[in-house]
């Protein structure tokens, strides 16, 4: 699994600005994201490239919670004085979960059955990490509410 893992977070690890490039693009347009639609694509691009940057640190931390709770934090704290709703930052966190996927998948790294079996380990770490994140954010945005 750890094998199949550095190839996954290493196909992120050098490709980070095409990945955020087609999130942007995505976010930047989705019905269901209308506050990043007048965000600088410039400032979009940052917020991603910057969570990119840090999913490898995030995916190998143990204990993962802990990586998850401090990156996720600061992330739902900045998306929070920007003014984006939590809804739309939970739906865009599970935009850039999905463009890691998509651009992996463009990138042929699911080629034999093997490679999908390892696949479904890595799927769960990642959908872990963002469960977390997600948990994290809401919590932020409630504690920030509540100030």
């Amino acid at each position: 699994m750890k094998e199949f893992a550095d190839k996954l977070v290493e196909c992120v690890e050098k490709h980070p600005e095409e990945i955020s490039k087609r999130f942007c693009k995505a976010v930047r347009t989705n019905p269901r994201t209308p506050s990043y639609h007048s965000m600088s694509p410039d400032a979009c691009f940052l917020h991603a490239m910057d969570f990119y940057k840090n999913l490898e640190r995030i995916y190998f931390s143990e204990p993962l919670r802990e990586a998850c709770d401090s990156f996720f934090d600061q992330y739902a704290g900045e998306r929070h004085k920007e003014g984006i709703p939590l809804s739309e930052a939970a739906y865009a966190i599970c935009m850039m979960r999905r463009h890691i996927w998509l651009y992996a998948d463009s990138q042929a790294l699911f080629i034999t059955p093997i490679d999908y079996h390892r696949a479904i380990a890595t799927i769960n770490k990642t959908i872990l990490i963002f469960d977390h994140g997600l948990h994290c954010m809401i919590q932020k945005y409630v504690e920030l509410s509540k100030k």
